[in-house]
């Protein structure tokens, strides 16, 4: 079976099983790899994991004997037994596992401890305080998205819309753009920043070409332009449409109690801010021609993440004393954390065995010679529309990003790009987000909560995404073409 027919049924698969069987994305990528890996020839896998110029001596001894040195291999490539495809899909499990594992699961205990601190809370409110009541959308945005970077989507959401609620119960207005400020900032982070999921893989893929700080740095700045752009459109939709605030006050919230029980705002800020600062630092030092033995080590993602954490850890102990807690509230807290990170872990690396089995195919060849002698620019679009496929027709997008970028960093890695590969991993952010529809569960979520019907989330919250991910993908190409970054 052709690559390209490899590749189809491999994204039917993950598409049915998700949207008609219910599976659970982790089930439904593990089934595609294992059936992708099953159907893949031997020699394309040889060939997949070979070298540029192993290759050309193939293509060039075609129709005569191969070159000794590579006929060893090449045999045993074509005489492998039909269960080795197991074996090849977990250990690409394993490394895809091994890479991320540690850095989700800090992730998820930095974002579990600063909501039971409080450490979340006082982040938004001191912005909304510090901002002003015209500047609120902007508290709100800029709040979901710092939040966004440790604390998954839904959560952040969870948090925040009581906070909404609240202030426009109090102004009798402006429901609609407090619900979509917070949606701009939370969505763009949690595809474009990691340690969130989707990033964190998609940088991963790229390999060398694409670090953990410079992706982000590269989605702390695209993230700037496509929120801006969500706010724009959040006054646009709040002038247009109103949206009443639903008539049940139970989860409304009195702004400013109790506040003298909170962390403080630089004791909140810190578990967050620090893995940014210590993992770009030694980005922009790689970048500049310098070396340090110990930014080297602190800002490996995994020390960053490790140290950042047990900041989170202790601002939430300080915090139960304060409150006169029991130590336990803690364990059970970190155990919540790691018990929901565990679920993301095995979706992100069964996302990314499915990414290897797909490399093994030798689809990455096979586009890459097709476009042989094309403006590399392209690939971004090419990349942005096919996450954006894969999202709208199962509805993450997380498994959007993992899918697509298991298919196109093969691509990037063998062709010679007149732009860094960044560019291509932030395309892909981009992408997953539209079209958030009936098949996304964060749809739901945010019409529950926010009491809107279907269409009004769709006219209102779905369409922000989708002009915030075209305006990420126009800065994308602009960037590519004029700070192209190699």
């Amino acid at each position: 079976m052709g690559s390209i027919l490899l590749l189809l049924l491999g994204m039917l698969i993950v598409v049915i099983s998700i949207i008609w069987l219910r599976w659970h994305p982790f089930v439904a990528l593990i089934v595609a790899a294992l059936v992708v890996a099953a159907l893949t020839p031997g020699i394309s896998v040889y060939e997949a994991q070979l070298s540029s110029s192993q290759l050309i001596e193939i293509e060039a001894a075609k129709g005569s004997a191969l070159p000794i040195d590579l006929l060893p291999a090449h045999t045993a490539a074509q005489s492998k037994s039909e269960a080795w495809f197991v074996s090849r899909v977990m250990a690409a499990f394993g490394k895809g596992c091994g890479g991320i594992a540690l850095v989700i699961a800090m992730a998820a205990i930095i974002g579990k401890c600063l909501l039971d601190s409080g450490g979340a809370r006082r982040i938004v409110e001191s912005l909304m305080g510090r901002l002003g009541l015209k500047r609120t959308p902007i508290a709100f945005a800029a709040s979901a998205f710092t939040l966004g970077i440790p604390v998954f989507f839904d959560t952040v959401f969870y948090l925040l819309i009581p906070l909404a609620k609240a202030l426009a119960s109090k102004t009798g207005k402006d429901y609609l753009l407090y619900i979509l400020a917070i949606v701009a900032g939370a969505t763009m982070a949690h595809s474009l920043v990691p340690p969130t999921p989707g990033p964190l893989t998609v940088a991963s893929f790229f390999g060398d070409q694409v670090s953990i700080g410079s992706m982000m740095i590269g989605g702390l700045v695209l993230g700037l332009f496509t929120v801006s752009a969500g706010i724009l459109y959040a006054y646009y939709a709040n002038s247009k449409w109103k949206v009443n605030l639903p008539l049940e006050t139970a989860d409304l919230i009195e702004l400013n109690d109790s506040n003298e029980n909170l962390p403080g705002l630089a004791l909140s800020l810190f578990p967050i801010l620090l893995p940014v600062v210590l993992i770009g630092g030694q980005t922009i030092l790689q970048s500049l021609g310098q070396d340090s033995s110990v930014m080297r080590f602190l800002g490996d993602k995994n020390i960053a993440l490790l140290i950042s954490a047990a900041a989170a850890t202790v601002l939430l102990i300080r915090s139960e004393w304060g409150r006169g807690d029991s130590i336990r509230d803690v364990r059970g807290s970190i155990q919540d954390a790691l018990a929901s990170g565990g679920v993301i872990i095995l979706i992100t690396a069964a996302g990314s065995a499915f990414g290897a089995t797909l490399k093994d195919t030798g689809i990455a060849q096979h586009i890459s010679e097709s476009m042989a002698g094309k403006a590399s620019i392209w690939l971004i679009p090419i990349a942005y529309l096919a996450t954006a496929l894969i999202r709208t027709a199962q509805g993450s997008a997380t498994v959007a990003m993992i899918t697509a970028g298991g298919m196109i960093a093969p691509i990037a890695l063998q062709s010679e790009l007149s732009y860094s590969a960044l560019y291509l991993a932030l395309a892909i952010g981009c992408g997953s987000k539209p079209v958030s529809w009936a098949n996304d569960s964060g749809f739901w979520v945010i019409g529950r909560m926010s009491g809107m019907s279907p269409l009004e989330t769709f006219r209102s919250v779905s369409v922000m995404m989708i002009v915030m991910s075209l305006v990420g993908l126009g800065i994308t190409m602009l960037g590519a073409l004029i700070i192209p970054l190699v």
